[in-house]
């Protein structure tokens, strides 16, 4: 009988219960043995993250220019727009919410700022040794690029043989992710917590960490219903039976944890709702990579969450070009689970300056969510496929 393998959910959870028992009960000689991983591993991403952006934005760039036509253009400004719209959603929401959510005695920001405080604070614990490979270029260096060698490759007619090239390496680019990094990352997170409960922070983070999961599904579900409310009003149909419709792909998606092995559920909901076979064989595809809301909803308010721990500004300036940028780097999210908030980290650090901390937590939060962000990603391609059914569906 073929074993069944232990999901990337399960196995951050086991890794955080560890970290923690680990991080109260073991010696310091021990503990700094896996800080020197996290130190390693940290320095490999840094390493790695700009080859990411290239290896996943140029090709996924260039394969959607191809073949462009009317409800291509349609599709992805819907997308598009969907997408960049829930990351204000939740920038606005989170930042009304989180200081009521989150308040405590101490700086007026309670138990998020005595969080924050206590993480800038832990250098108690130091890695064995540190080896340093610098990026072969920066972030933005690889971000702009990647935009170059996207978008000139749809213009150029002799752009086979490069193209071919960019393939190539996206495949490297992901069996890196999926073979190497995801694999790692419950260690890492094992170490991270390890750490806060060796230095006596672990029961603080915690408690911020359960309100915020709790505030990113509510705002899902507000998502959700927005969506289809908006899709029945154009589309002339009942938007809680398109809802209730779709479901069924919610349910598969948090699962699979992919909206690429989702898309056969998904394509033949959409079907039911009324949508034309062949509208919904384009959409249905389509969306499963453009369409990221529920990935940009659970980064957004992650981000902020992170920035007030650690108490990092919350500019509204910076977070709107930080919007921008996510909504068109996670177009190139391979299909694995994490890979979204992996095309992220280069935004993360480059637009809002995060640090190996920062990163740390960030992985983790979003880990813990990833299934119900993937869920909310292939639902809400059912509300466009709506959309672009009544726009299109008489020619």
């Amino acid at each position: 009988m073929k074993k069944r393998k232990v999901g990337l959910l399960a196995r951050v959870a086991i890794a955080i219960v560890l970290g923690i028992l680990s991080g109260l009960f073991l010696p310091t000689w021990s503990l700094r043995i896996f800080l020197t991983f996290n130190d390693l591993f940290s320095t490999f991403l840094d390493f790695a993250v700009p080859l990411i952006i290239l290896g996943l934005i140029a090709p996924g760039i260039a394969e959607l220019g191809k073949g462009a036509g009317k409800m291509l253009g349609t599709t992805l400004g819907l997308a598009y727009g969907s997408t960049l719209l829930t990351g204000f959603f939740a920038f606005f929401s989170c930042r009304a919410v989180y200081p009521f959510l989150l308040k405590g005695a101490v700086n007026g920001m309670g138990v998020l700022s005595q969080a924050g405080d206590a993480l800038q604070g832990a250098d108690q614990l130091t890695p064995y040794f540190s080896l340093d490979f610098p990026p072969l270029f920066g972030v933005m260096t690889a971000l702009v690029f990647a935009f170059m060698l996207g978008l000139g490759l749809t213009a150029v007619e002799n752009g086979k043989a490069l193209m071919e090239v960019l393939v190539g390496f996206r495949e490297v680019v992901n069996k890196t992710i999926s073979g190497v990094i995801i694999p790692l990352l419950p260690l890492f997170v094992f170490g991270i917590f390890m750490k806060m409960a060796a230095e006596g922070h672990i029961e603080k983070v915690l408690g911020v960490f359960i309100k915020i999961i709790v505030l990113i599904f509510i705002l899902t579900v507000i998502l959700l219903l927005f969506q289809f409310i908006v899709a029945g009003l154009i589309g002339k149909k009942n938007p809680f039976v398109l809802l209730r419709t779709m479901l069924t792909a919610y349910v598969t998606a948090l699962g699979t944890q992919s909206s690429a092995a989702t898309i056969p559920v998904t394509l033949r909901q959409a079907i039911k709702c009324g949508v034309d076979e062949r509208i919904a064989g384009f959409v249905i595809p389509l969306c499963a990579t453009v369409h990221l809301s529920g990935s940009m909803l659970k980064i957004t308010s992650c981000a902020i969450a992170v920035m007030m721990m650690m108490n990092i500004p919350v500019d509204p300036a910076v977070f709107t070009g930080f919007i921008f940028l996510l909504g068109i780097t996670m177009v190139a999210a391979p299909g694995v689970p994490g890979g979204a908030i992996m095309a992220a980290i280069a935004i993360l650090q480059s637009v809002l300056g995060f640090g190996t901390e920062a990163i740390g937590l960030m992985i983790t939060l979003y880990i813990v969510m990833d299934s119900f962000g993937t869920a909310c990603n292939v639902t809400g391609d059912g509300a466009i496929a709506v959309i672009i059914d009544k726009l299109y569906a008489k020619d």
